[in-house]
This record gives structure tokens, sequence and C-alpha cells, in this order.
């Protein structure tokens, strides 16, 4: 169902609760506007922050669509530079991928883009720019798009949770976004959290409630341990749902990745937690606030797996990729600046940001092959590694069990090796890289050509 602000009220006093996104007026021909531009925005009280936000908030609008319904957004750029946006997660076309040199031009300074696509696959996605990264995402270009089932799974209550950093001086001002320093090791970590763009969150949910919990790490670096005091199921991951739900204890989360949550909220009003596990310590993130309420009785939810298809190992290519740390500064310009470069691809780096001088593809697939991509992280730090235009299947490591699932990203945890399989039924260009972005700017990023 598409909702209206007028029915987004309405359903303000309802017992089955979501967060409502708003379309534009009727009949408006596209089904979101998005307008990025500079928005000073409350992060320290007292101060404001020269943010980039999309429609003048942060995190931006919630878009939902349907899944394998067509949907038409117009990219509005008001930024004082040019821009793009990138769907990610999605398996879309590859002309609205978003990057710019490699899908589309950039949208020029107050240029406009109208991205059309269908959604195949039902989950929570998110959407950020694909250009100037570091500062476009680290500035707030960043918001959840969700797809809801083609045939709708109900909650009592679906609710959201959009984790990020920032990095700031304590007047509200930005602080260096990167560092030579911290790009060549873990990245810039944020000195002030947000959950929500909040630094705390409480959230109302209804006793004895049956609740999905979507939460997404839109952070440039920092990586989560997801945790609750209190039983919950891990019931999806980067938007593709599990086979069989798995009981939520300690679930990473590193930049870029989502997990959606299943939650039985306990009959007694109280306070339970979302919680950031770091080794013995749990710090929380957002706060549970048990309402009471009458709930009509639902079925215990299942969410439909996504079409995604199916592997021929007998038959399929294998292609190694490597990650490594490279560790220098190069190369030197004619007027002796230096383009930092400190990680590879196969002892390849790219580093140039435009994305206007394209190398060759990290490799070429035959539509409609299967593929076995065999992952090995040869440095001393984590990699969460992101396939644009695909969901593959994580296979196989050598550091963890593996239950095959479906994903868009892996967290490749330092001197991992990892087997992961697609079918090649997407032709294109498709961007392969780490979602540190300061990873990214400084060598660890490539594509995939499919032809």
């Amino acid at each position: 169902m598409n909702l209206n602000r007028r029915q987004c009220l309405q359903l303000g006093g309802s017992l089955l609760l979501t967060h409502c996104a708003l379309r534009p007026v009727s009949p408006s021909p596209y089904d979101y506007v998005l307008t990025a531009a500079p928005t000073g925005i409350s992060l320290i009280p007292g101060t404001t922050t020269p943010a980039w936000a999309y429609n003048g908030q942060f995190p931006g609008p919630t878009l939902r669509v349907r899944q394998n319904r067509p949907v038409r957004i117009l990219v509005e750029n008001r930024l004082p530079e040019p821009t793009t946006v990138h769907w990610h997660g999605i398996r879309l076309n590859n002309a609205a991928d978003g990057v710019p040199g490699l899908t589309q031009e950039p949208i020029p300074p107050g240029g406009d883009f109208v991205y059309e696509f269908t959604c195949p696959d039902a989950g929570t996605f998110w959407y950020h720019p694909h250009i100037n990264s570091v500062e476009q995402l680290g500035r707030g270009l960043v918001g959840l798009l969700i797809v809801e089932e083609e045939q709708p799974v109900q909650f009592h209550a679906d609710l959201s949770l959009v984790l990020k950093d920032w990095t700031l001086h304590p007047d509200g001002s930005f602080a260096p976004f990167t560092s030579h320093r911290a790009a060549a090791r873990v990245g810039t970590l944020g000195n002030h959290a947000t959950v929500n763009g909040s630094p705390t969150q409480t959230l109302a949910v209804p006793a004895g409630g049956r609740v999905r919990l979507r939460i997404a790490n839109l952070d440039n670096t920092r990586l989560f341990n997801i945790g609750a005091d209190f039983p919950g199921r891990v019931i999806a991951v980067e938007g593709n749902p599990l086979a069989e739900p798995v009981p939520l204890t300690r679930h990473p989360l590193g930049s870029g990745m989502r997990v959606d949550l299943e939650l039985q909220i306990p009959e007694q009003p109280g306070k339970l937690h979302i919680l950031d596990r770091k080794g013995r310590f749990d710090f929380p993130l957002c706060e549970l606030n048990i309402t009471h309420a009458k709930l009509p009785p639902l079925p215990a939810p299942r969410l439909p797996m996504n079409p995604i298809a199916p592997l021929d190992l007998p038959n399929a290519v294998r292609i190694p990729l490597v990650f490594e740390w490279e560790g220098a500064l190069s190369p030197t310009t004619a007027d002796g600046q230096v383009d930092p470069v400190f990680w590879t691809i196969n002892k390849r780096a790219w580093t140039d940001h435009s994305h206007m001088h394209l190398p060759e593809p990290l490799a070429k697939l035959k539509l409609g092959g299967t593929y076995v991509f065999e992952l090995y992280n040869a440095t001393q730090h984590h990699h969460p590694i992101h396939l644009h235009g695909y969901t593959f299947t994580v296979l196989w490591s050598d550091q963890r069990t593996i239950t095959p699932y479906h994903t868009d990203t892996i967290l490749l945890e330092k001197n991992e090796r990892a087997h992961v399989g697609i079918v090649a039924d997407n032709p294109g260009d498709w961007m392969f890289h780490c979602h540190v972005i300061e990873h990214m700017a400084t060598g660890l990023m490539g594509y995939i050509r499919v032809t």
C-alpha cells in the first residue's frame, strides 16, 4: 500500500505500527522526489552541523516500494558539486545503478536525473551517493529503501534503526573526514554516535506484540555487533530472508550492512534494549518502551525467500580475488601532491574517485554462467565486501561454519578466506568494493563485467 500524508496520519493511532514514508501528491509522474542539498541539522545541543541531506532531513526519507513493481525517482542535485544515487543491494538494470563513469554521467549542480527500476527482491535496502563518497556520505547523504513483500507479511510493528557516527568539532562543525593514517588502517571512527539521527533513541513497542526491527549500519566505517537483552531472532540479512531464522546472540554489522530481527515483546510493560556488544561489554543502541495494547492475533510471520537463481556448482568457474594492503603513497602528481593508495584487489588499486578513467574489469563473466569467487582477505583489518547489482550466496569460510545464505555484502575478517557464488544473470559493469568508504577511496575497488 502506498501511503500519502493523510493516510499516514490516520494510521498513527493504529495497532499495526509502521514508519510512514511520504509520497509526492498525486498526480506526480514520480513515486518519489529526492532533493540533495546543504542542510543545517542539530547533532550537538546548541550547535548546527552543516550537513548535506535528502529533503532537508537526516536520515533521508524512508522510501517504501512494492516488490516487482516499477518505481520512478527524481533526484534533484542542489549541492555545490556533482552527485549520483546508488540503490544499495537492489538487483536493478545497470543504467540505474548510480555509478558515475560506469553507468551514468554525474548529476551536475542544479541538475536532475530520473532513476527507473523494478525491485525483484523484498527486504531492507538503502541509498547513497557514489561520488566523493567519503565526504558526501560523511555529511549525511544516506536513507533507507524498504521493498515490501508482494504478499504482505504482517507484524504488529515494523520499525527501523539507522546507525551512523559523525566526525565533529565541539562547535558542531565537521572534523576531517579522513586521514592517511586512518585510511590505511580501520578507517576514521566518528566521535558522535546517532541512532535515527539522535544521540539516544526510544521506540514504543506493543506488549505481547511481534515486532520486525530493521537495523541498518549506514556509517562510513564503524562495525557494530548487534545484540539484545531479551530473546530475538535474525530473520533476514542484507535484505535477504534466511531459510531458517537463527537466535540473536551477537550479529556483526559492517558498514553498509543490514539485519532484520523478529522480536517477541513480553506481555508486561517495561524496558528492553538493543545493544552493541563490544567484547565483554554491552552498550545500548536503542531503548524499547513496552506499552499496553490490544493486539489482533497474527500467524507466526514467515518471510518468503527472494527469487535468487540456483547455482550450478559442478560447472562453476572459479575466480580468485585477493584483498591486500599496499601501504604506499602513490602516484605523485606534477605539482607534488600524492594520491594515497593503501589497498589492492588482485594487486591492483583503483583510486580514481571520479570513476572517469576505468581500469580493466576484475573479471569478465558470461551471461547465465555460475561463478564462485574465492575471496582472501590477506590484511589485518576486516572488510565488508559489496557487489552491485547482484545477490550472492555465501558457501564456505575457513574461520566459521557456514549455512549457505544470500547477501550483497560479506564481512571478511582479517586473514579470512571465503567462497561466494553467483549466477551471472544481470548484464552490465558492476562495482565490487569494500564498504569501509576510506578503503574504497584508497584502492579497494574494482568492477565485474557481465556480457
